[in-house]
């Protein structure tokens, strides 16, 4: 059974955001509904949250700024963004430039260079990979392409050099590595990056729905709010 959970759910569009806050209450869960990225802050620094639901799409603050946000106040913060954009339209709106590639194993270095090619000067390569040693894998064949690179797998290996292109492979969800390569470009690091996730169950390009939320942090429209029910201990519980 599902254990009682403290959920905020973050959603200028009211009936939504109330009928999903409904739907966890009558499940025993205690919820907090709000309407602006700036409330979801503001209630980050009141209270303490099992995992948040945060709109894509607000008025002012929208949802990628404010996770961003609240990573800094609460870097363990397990915070989705419900969208009805792709991944791929999700990163382009989030990160704010332009061409990107989708790539998934085992990875072909000639459209690996074609993507990049097209992603730079400071765009972004995504690649579905179920590969721990994936980001070390990447790093070399781009190391043998003639590429300087930085493999970032956490905050401690930021990159301290003025190297062409990063790596960010944290084994942890997509939304993770959009933050990480966020904060690098506050830095002025506008330099193309490449970043690693998991695949989904269904396959390597199976990067949206639901039963991807713990592989990208990012849960598409339309959901069936009942599955959602029953993927939350795996939610709560995700590295």
């Amino acid at each position: 059974m599902t254990r009682a959970f403290r959920i905020l759910v973050v959603d200028d569009d009211e009936d939504n955001a109330c009928s999903l806050g409904e739907l966890f209450e009558l499940e025993g869960h205690s919820v907090t509904v709000v309407h602006s990225g700036d409330d979801a802050i503001a209630a980050y620094l009141e209270s303490e949250f099992d995992m948040a639901f945060m709109d894509v799409m607000m008025p002012g603050r929208n949802g990628v700024e404010s996770f961003m946000e609240i990573r800094k106040l609460k870097p363990d913060a397990r915070v989705f963004m419900m969208t009805g954009y792709s991944v791929e339209q999700l990163l382009q709106q989030a990160v704010d430039n332009g061409a990107m590639g989708v790539l998934t194993k085992p990875v072909d270095i000639d459209k690996l260079l074609r993507a990049m090619n097209e992603a730079a000067p400071a765009g972004i390569v995504l690649i579905a990979d179920d590969d721990p040693g994936c980001g070390r894998q990447i790093k070399s064949l781009m190391d043998d392409a003639g590429y300087e690179c930085d493999l970032l797998r956490n905050e401690e290996d930021f990159a301290r050099d003025e190297s062409k292109l990063l790596i960010i492979d944290t084994g942890k969800p997509l939304i993770d590595g959009m933050d990480i390569y966020a904060r690098v470009r506050r830095q002025g690091k506008t330099r193309p990056a490449i970043i690693v996730t998991r695949p989904g169950p269904a396959g390597g390009d199976a990067l949206s729905g639901l039963r991807d939320v713990t592989v990208t942090g990012i849960l598409n429209k339309p959901f069936d709010p009942l599955v959602l029910l029953g993927q939350l201990n795996t939610l709560a519980v995700q590295p």
